[in-house]
């Protein structure tokens, strides 16, 4: 029983955070993505990692903000995040320094597809690891 309302807190707690993600990654993108210090930030091929693993976050947070659950839950978190994605790389356009790519915005994209499907399928693959560990005990 105790638990259960341990991870029902934590669940209450993850959901206002997952809004602060969602709002503070976006601004930190357009923000900080501007300032001169973001230019060369990452050498290559290190910054397409860098590009999957925020828009793996980001879908995540978006997903798990949402209160959606399942496909549509999927689409929400996925779409969002490329189109935050494509916004960035179109802003990008105009900022000294810069270059907007199509490959950065495949990374923004497998990172959020991979993101919402950690979402979506972890509860899943969850349940399998503590099934495959009590069968072995």
């Amino acid at each position: 029983m105790f638990k259960r309302l341990a991870i029902r807190g934590l669940q209450r707690a993850l959901r206002p955070l997952s809004v602060l993600v969602c709002v503070a990654v976006p601004l930190g993108l357009f923000v900080g993505g501007a300032q001169p210090v973001a230019v060369g930030l990452f050498p290559a091929p290190w910054d397409k990692l860098a590009h999957a693993g925020v828009f793996c976050l980001l879908a995540c947070a978006i997903g798990y903000a949402s209160g959606f659950r399942g496909k549509p839950m999927w689409w929400l978190a996925a779409l969002g995040a490329a189109t935050i994605g494509a916004l960035d790389e179109w802003h990008q356009l105009v900022l000294p320094g810069r270059s907007a790519g199509w490959d950065d915005l495949v990374a923004d994209a497998v990172g959020g597809a991979m993101g919402a499907s950690g979402l979506l399928y972890g509860s899943d693959l969850r349940r399998w690891l503590g099934a495959c560990v009590l069968k072995h005990r």
